[in-house]
């Protein structure tokens, strides 16, 4: 991580975003031609598997204009309206000065110590603790934290996860992971299509073609050997739409697994050179660690957070490095602290009774003498302060009321 320059970084997550940009288009590709393949085999079901192939590629070419201008529609759409998509799902609302002081005072704090234009804050009610960045520019960057995260967390732990999520913006890793999630939800969208496609064309075969104008046009008195070379054909045919329909969606899905681990490792980095603080890193770490479920967040949403607790199988498709590994180095290379895995209090600081006061224990007991019971608090005076204030006061904390 030490080795890895900040620069070096940024440019190449401007470079990979033009390259999964054009890439998109190439998927989109491979998706029509895949589509054209199952359309021509519902149209004529007796032809060979060259005719086929050919008369996909002669459909894509035909389709080449339709698909770019789909492509590119998608990507308009989606960078304008990619953040209100996202707080439809998590119900994010922005906030003012006036409505969370605290919040946007330690953001704005840490924008004016660095130079950064300020992004949009937004609150999610949430109990979950997490945090998350997004925009394609500096117009729409935009910082959403849950409640929970408010609740539970202390001024400099919250300063560090917002440290966090600013440095995603400085690096360029917001608008990379939103182009991934655009390719994601297109390939998903027309993959779901030309599967539902698929099963409704095998249901409707009846087992005599691949299509109703196929049990039409052919007649009873078809060889077997007819009847055989078609339908091997078609067979596979389909199954080599099927395949490029599931290439086209694991390219997708490996597109997000490329720009995954490194780029949280460097957040949490670039948040210390920000605060100066890594024990504040780690221990909001260390908090939010399993604790960071958006029940209503879609998996695309998730992968934007500072810690995502649904993991892949055996971890191969776990888009977060674990917490342990960034604690680790966090602990190297910055110098901080591991307190270990925290068991947070089960209820708020708000909730929680007051200790009670014994005036037992500010007087010293003489031996042998009975111990009288506590006499009514008395009037306060400037050099009074004691344990009875917390009886009159009880927004004042004293040494021995315990808060």
């Amino acid at each position: 991580m030490a080795a890895y320059g900040l620069y070096t970084h940024i440019a190449s997550n401007k470079f990979r975003s033009m390259v999964l940009l054009a890439g998109l288009f190439v998927l989109i590709y491979v998706l029509v031609y895949a589509g054209a393949l199952i359309a021509e085999v519902m149209i004529n079901s007796d032809a060979s598997v060259d005719y086929y192939l050919m008369a996909a590629l002669r459909d894509l070419m035909t389709a080449f204009p339709y698909a770019t201008g789909a492509a590119a529609l998608w990507i308009v759409i989606a960078y304008f309206f990619h953040q209100n998509m996202i707080d439809a799902v998590t119900g994010g609302e922005d906030v003012t000065r006036q409505q969370q002081p605290r919040l946007y005072n330690l953001l704005e704090n840490l924008c004016i110590s660095r130079g950064i234009p300020m992004p949009k804050l937004k609150v999610m009610e949430s109990p979950a603790l997490n945090a998350f960045a997004t925009g394609l520019n500096r117009r729409q960057y935009a910082v959403t934290v849950t409640t929970g995260l408010l609740k539970t967390l202390n001024d400099q732990e919250i300063e560090a996860v917002l440290g966090h999520e600013l440095t995603h913006i400085r690096n360029g890793d917001v608008q990379l992971m939103v182009v991934a999630v655009i390719i994601a939800g297109v390939v998903g969208f027309f993959g779901e299509l030309f599967f539902r496609t698929f099963t409704n064309l095998s249901w409707s075969s009846g087992g005599g073609g691949w299509s109703s104008s196929s049990s039409s046009s052919s007649s009873s008195s078809s060889s077997d050997r007819d009847s055989k070379g078609s339908g091997g054909g078609a067979i596979i045919v389909v199954i080599i739409a099927v395949a490029l329909i599931v290439l086209a969606w694991l390219l997708s899905q490996i597109v997000k697994l490329a720009l995954s681990r490194s780029r949280e490792f460097l957040a949490d980095a670039g948040s210390v050179e920000l605060t100066k603080n890594p024990d504040a890193m780690i221990s909001a770490l260390r908090k939010i660690e399993n604790r960071g479920e958006l029940p209503g967040a879609t998996s695309a949403v998730m992968e934007l957070c500072v810690d995502n607790p649904r993991e892949g199988f055996a971890d191969l498709f776990a888009t977060h490095p674990s917490v342990q590994s960034r604690v680790d180095a966090l602990v190297k290379f910055a110098g901080g602290h591991d307190p270990g895995p925290l068991a947070l209090p089960s209820t708020t600081r708000q909730s929680s009774p007051a200790p009670k006061v014994s005036l037992h224990h500010l007087c010293p007991r003489v031996p042998g003498a009975a111990r009288p019971n506590p006499p009514a608090p008395p009037a306060l005076g400037p050099k009074g302060l004691g344990a009875g204030i917390a009886e009159k006061f009880w927004d004042i904390p004293t040494p021995f009321s315990g808060r």
